[in-house]
């Protein structure tokens, strides 16, 4: 049975289909937007689908493919598209039961100050601003990332976290037994870290100016010195550019090609960091992987949760469906449902 509730959103969707459409001319009709689908109490709109495909297509662009060839992609797998908003807007709506909105609000915002002090930018309206000179739209930007802060805060409440926390001591200690050449000790790395922005900079001159700088360090300069007069890291007043014992191997392919070859205490030659600008690396210690398997507890449960975590997260998508409320526009159901609902046997009675 439909509640009351539903049938008021049918209603409120219908007129929505109706006062969308414009009469370009006596006895023609045509629909300028539409409901794709009905999310439980959310509508998921056509011009929705519309502006998420763009922003892919203009992001592979940007990445040298020809727009048309972009566009094309995008419009074959338009079903997958749709399939992949409704779970978005699925697990949006977990969130705010979860109370969890707020929290991703949060962490955008603080996601825009770093970049602001990074960039040395003194308000948010300056970074924005310098945002739009690149031709990004800050409110769409902002939606984008606080819809993956949500997917994150989700689905490591809901699946890893209850994975992680769930695994008894005995299967800890048995696993490590059966797997104990996943916990040998990493090769692990120290190093001191100045870096060089593109922002508002010309790039072949920020590279420049870090051979520069390589030159009068590998040279005998203070490098305490030029770091704090050179580095565009905010935080470099307090970490002094330090980045102490990590993975190597867990760390950019970038870094670990730069410092192949570096012994302790010489410095790496420069590298690009994403686009972003000019990494100068010295290398400060260097400790070789370990040949003894290390029983640490908190190695373990991740390493379980990484094995466990594909089925379990399909499941909690499965479930989340399931639960829900879906009707698929008749227009895009034959693209839409056998995505959506290729765990399930079937898609559920529309009037669930």
């Amino acid at each position: 049975m439909i509640n009351k509730s539903r049938i008021i959103l049918l209603i409120l969707a219908a007129m929505f289909l109706f006062s969308t459409a414009i009469f370009a001319q006596e006895g023609e009709m045509k629909v300028v937007d539409e409901v794709v689908a009905v999310v439980n109490d959310d509508v998921i709109t056509l011009s929705t689908v519309r502006r998420e495909a763009k922003q892919i297509v203009d992001a592979d662009v940007m990445e040298g493919k020809s727009r048309e060839e972009a566009q094309k992609a995008i419009d074959e797998k338009q079903g997958e598209l749709i399939a992949g908003l409704i779970n978005q807007e699925l697990i949006s709506q977990k969130a705010k039961e979860l109370n969890i909105d707020r929290q991703a609000d949060a962490a955008v915002n603080q996601r825009l100050v770093q970049i602001m002090q990074q960039y040395k930018l003194e308000t948010i309206d300056a970074l924005y601003e310098e945002m739009r000179k690149q031709g990004v739209d800050p409110n769409q930007l902002k939606a984008a990332w606080k819809d993956q802060e949500i997917k994150n805060m989700v689905i490591s409440n809901e699946v890893q976290g209850k994975i992680y926390w769930g695994i008894s001591t005995k299967e800890l200690k048995e696993y490590f037994e059966q797997h104990k050449d996943k916990f040998l000790p990493p090769e692990t790395v120290s190093v001191t870290e100045l870096f060089l922005s593109y922002a508002g900079r010309d790039k072949e001159a920020v590279k420049k100016h870090a051979d520069e700088l390589v030159a009068q360090l590998r040279g005998g300069a203070d490098f305490e010195k030029i770091l704090m007069e050179n580095s565009d890291r905010p935080d470099k007043a307090e970490t002094k550019g330090k980045v102490e014992n990590f993975d190597l191997s867990k760390s950019d392919q970038e870094l670990q090609n730069a410092l192949k070859g570096v012994k302790p205490g010489q410095y790496a030659n420069p590298y690009e960091v994403k686009d972003l600008g000019i990494s100068i690396i010295r290398l400060d210690t260097r400790t070789a992987a370990g040949k003894e398997a290390e029983y640490k507890e908190d190695a373990v449960r991740m390493a379980i949760t990484n094995e466990r975590f594909p089925e379990a997260y399909k499941k909690f998508m499965t479930d989340l469906r399931s639960d829900s409320y879906i009707k698929i526009n008749e227009n895009y159901r034959a693209s839409v449902a056998p995505i959506l609902f290729k765990d399930e046997r079937s898609e559920k009675p529309e009037d669930q």
